[in-house]
């Protein structure tokens, strides 16, 4: 197979998950070569980047060129965790439970998303299996230490982030303190238009996380679990290039 047909059977497997067989019968090769390619290929996409808006020649290829990018832009960041279905580990392999999550109830493998105002991918990664808390894979990519480094970056985040708005209360907003059964009716009304409001602002990493969903690789992942980070990389670097262009 050529270079250019190796690229397209990649992103045909990323965008519609279709057998290997099938797309080997089309090209009249072996199902090895399909999976060859896409082994080939994959590694170059997820290696990419992140297109910065309104500036295709740079790349953001790192939680660093984030936020050094936001502090320069005056941009305020949104961010999110996202869990796709994996397939279960086999019975009798130790750590089988770590991929059970406890909100889908299945195996689940999650990425921490940050976008913009305008649900542009940004950044996508810590990867971790569906049983690591949200808060858990902030504290270890070193989130906080980012926020601390780049005091005047501002960004919304929800209740899995809730310990990021406490450990940086400006520039980490979570979601307002759940309101007090005894505070005046005018109290919990200024509480509810704050909770609305600042869910408002919020949802568009929410979009993101929908746009990236969009390939069938990403709402239910039939591959091997180790190729996953590799996949929602190239998943989200792609739709990147398409997002920064609005």
């Amino acid at each position: 197979m050529g270079f250019t047909d190796r690229i397209i059977v990649t992103l045909v497997v990323l965008r519609l998950q279709p057998p290997h067989s099938a797309l080997a019968v089309l090209y009249g090769v072996d199902r090895s070569t399909i999976t060859r390619a896409v082994h080939e290929i994959r590694p170059l996409l997820a290696a990419r980047g992140f297109a910065v808006p309104g500036r295709l020649d740079l790349r953001l290829r790192t939680l660093e060129d984030v936020f050094a990018y936001a502090a320069a832009e005056g941009v305020e960041l949104r961010l999110d965790g996202t869990e796709v279905r994996v397939r279960r580990p086999g019975a009798n392999r130790p750590g089988r439970r770590a991929f059970v999550s406890g909100k889908m109830r299945q195996n689940t493998k999650k990425a921490t998303v940050v976008t913009d105002e305008q649900s542009r991918t940004l950044w996508a990664g810590a990867f971790r299996p569906g049983r690591v808390h949200d808060q858990t894979a902030v504290k270890t990519v070193g989130i906080c230490d980012l926020f601390e480094r780049h005091p005047s970056v501002r960004a919304k985040v929800d209740a899995g982030h809730q310990g990021l708005a406490k450990a940086v209360p400006q520039p980490g907003q979570g979601p307002a303190p759940e309101a007090e059964e005894a505070r005046p009716a005018g109290a919990l009304a200024a509480w509810d238009a704050d909770r609305r409001q600042q869910s408002s602002e919020r949802i568009r990493v929410e979009h993101a996380n929908a746009e990236h969903k969009q390939w069938r690789t990403l709402q239910r992942y039939l591959g091997r679990r180790e190729y996953f980070d590799e996949s929602y990389l190239a998943v989200a670097g792609l739709v990147s290039d398409r997002t920064a262009k609005r």
